[in-house]
């Protein structure tokens, strides 16, 4: 092996207990030494030299550097041995596990993830600089949930082929209680309604439930942000909140929150004009502001006014459009007029509809439900109404639209529908025992989006000694492109009384059925449907008189009918199952003939 000697100084500043002074050599060999994880294709990739090139100082100089660029080394060291270069490392250690202990509100998976995003995961190089980050980081987000005695320790432990184990020993303590919630500078209205607005709150008999007691800064911003809503609602145009404190006791159990504001004068609405570029005529538009000259300031009203102007130019292709309500304030008699400045943007139109997430359910059943077309305006209302629908059909667990501009373009969007679906299919089993029936057994087996065609299909069966029942029923809810439903219903039902303790008589009745809806309007349906049923009696001079007397004979007979049934319904829900608004109303009639 070749003798050590230091070479220049810049490089000896640097480098000089890792480069040996080498005289210039053509490399017959490169060998690695030291490696216990990373492939020895890794340093070769990084090295500014290989096998044939000539060997010199600066080149060593620049393949330290170079491995010292890639963060998988703490040392790096080029020797020669005639004309091998040696290259000798040392592996920085890499995390090998995660660990969490005592974290309740918080996690592990989620701890992981936000782990990952400072550069600490299971693979990554060990780096005591980010653990020591992520510890402070994690006890930061206890703190913000108020628990100020939470502690967390950060444990390394030494595995083989140079890992090591990560563990972080987490003692969250207990969050401290709200003892007070003082509100200075209030004058109109008193601390106890204010407070009574908050989320936050002293404890109480149902603290212990929804743990409102609790300290947590997010609480708190939340209900600085109510206060301000309180008052802005009312008229105080000029509230503002001035500073927050925060204090809590030296055992960290007990905060207390002083919040200091400035009321302002009550203002009124002096003016409230449009302007701007309209495009929808401004006998349309004036409606749907919702304040006027002489009211109280509002800036909810003000905000929904806003919104319902932008939703109704949306419905017109302007999928952009800005509302601005701009104030001029009048500070010495307390009045605000508003104009409202449309800027509508360009109109566009939709090129594409995009469906994900539907790995069950047909393309073809989604887009059925979308009111809004490709290649045709973009309309706001139909895109909400076609989000609608399809939360209707009980298909998907949640239903999201995005609208993102098409790159490249100024007048065009995507419209891009995800789904999850959920099971649409049930199968109840039933057991039962009555002394008139003995056992009774059913099943019912129901789908409500066969083979993903969106059709549905039930299925019953149920069985006792004296009754015994047989359904089917099929609907296709398209039978016509245009939305015109069409189904079917078959039934069996037999009953046998012999073992019973009143006078015997069988019946067997079947019959089928077709029925058709008809959607009049978005929210309006008409139904018809028919159906034949044949029942046949057979008595005994045993039997009921009221048998006895309809068949007139001791014998049986046979009984066929027609029964024709037709419905109107209106259903404005915005979800069949948890609705928020709308009504369902049906009025139905029917009316049967003897066959």
């Amino acid at each position: 092996m070749l003798k050590i000697r230091h070479i220049s100084a810049i490089v000896f500043a640097l480098f000089s207990q890792h480069v040996l002074a080498l005289e210039p050599f053509v490399i017959k060999d490169i060998r690695v030494e030291g490696l216990q994880r990373t492939e020895a294709g890794t340093v070769f990739n990084f090295l500014p030299v290989q096998v044939g090139d000539t060997m010199s100082d600066e080149k060593a100089t620049q393949a330290i550097k170079s491995l010292y660029n890639t963060g998988f080394f703490k040392d790096v060291r080029i020797e020669a041995e005639g004309e091998i270069l040696i290259v000798t490392v040392q592996e920085r250690s890499a995390i090998a596990k995660i660990e969490f202990s005592g974290n309740k509100s918080f996690p592990s998976d989620k701890m992981l993830e936000g782990l990952k995003q400072i550069g600490i995961s299971e693979g990554l190089i060990y780096d005591k600089s980010l653990l020591d980050r992520a510890e402070q980081e994690i006890k930061r987000q206890y703190l913000s949930q108020g628990k100020y005695s939470a502690t967390v320790k950060t444990v390394s432990s030494p595995l083989e082929r140079n890992r090591v184990g990560v563990r972080f020993e987490i003692e969250e303590g207990i969050a401290a209680k709200i003892r007070d919630i003082n509100i200075v500078g209030n004058n109109i209205y008193t601390t106890e309604d204010l407070r009574a607005e908050f989320l936050l709150t002293t404890p109480n008999w149902m603290s212990w439930w929804n743990k409102n007691d609790q300290y947590s800064k997010q609480k708190l911003t939340a209900d600085l942000e109510t206060l301000k809503s309180f008052y802005l609602n009312k008229g105080y145009l000029e509230f503002s909140v001035d500073s927050t404190q925060v204090s809590i006791s030296p055992d960290k159990q007990d905060i207390y929150i002083t919040i200091n504001v400035t009321e302002g004068e009550k203002y009124t609405i002096s003016d409230v004009k449009l302007a701007g570029e309209l495009q929808v005529p401004e006998s349309e538009l004036k409606p749907l502001i919702k304040i006027a000259k002489d009211d109280v300031f509002n800036r909810q009203l003000i905000t929904e006014s806003s919104k319902a102007i932008g939703d109704r130019l949306s419905n017109e292709g302007y999928a952009f459009s800005n509302v601005n309500a701009i104030p001029e304030i009048n500070k010495e008699n307390h009045t605000a007029a508003f104009t409202f400045f449309v800027d509508p943007g360009k109109r566009v139109y939709v090129r594409r509809i995009n469906l994900t997430g539907n790995t069950r359910t047909r393309d073809s059943v989604l887009r059925r439900e979308s009111r809004q077309l490709e290649s045709a305006w973009y309309a706001g209302d139909k895109i909400n109404r076609s989000k609608e629908r399809l939360d209707r059909l009980q298909y998907f667990d949640e239903v999201t639209i995005e609208t993102p501009a098409v790159p490249g373009t100024s007048d065009q969007v995507d419209i891009n529908i995800n789904v999850t679906e959920k099971s649409t299919g049930s199968v109840q089993f039933g057991a039962g025992l009555s002394s008139n029936e003995g056992v009774v057994l059913g099943v019912t087996v129901n789908q409500q989006n066969f083979l993903g065609t969106g059709n549905r299909v039930s299925a019953q069966i149920n069985t006792g000694r004296v009754n015994t029942v047989y359904s089917l029923s099929y609907t296709d809810p398209y039978f016509t492109p245009d939305g015109i439903s069409r189904g079917f219903d078959i039934y069996r039902r037999d009953v046998n009384t012999q073992s019973l303790d009143i006078g015997t008589y069988n019946s067997s009745s079947y019959g089928a059925g077709v029925r058709f809806g008809l959607p009049l309007t978005e929210r309006d349906f008409f139904s018809a449907g028919l159906t034949a049923d044949f029942t046949k009696i057979d008595l005994s001079a045993g039997s009921p008189r009221q048998y006895l007397n309809f068949c007139g004979n001791s014998s049986g007979c046979s009984s066929n009918s027609l029964a024709l049934n037709l419905g109107w319904t209106h259903d404005s829900r915005d979800n069949t199952l948890f609705p928020n608004k709308g009504v369902l109303q049906r009025l139905t009639a029917e009316a049967t003939v003897p066959g």
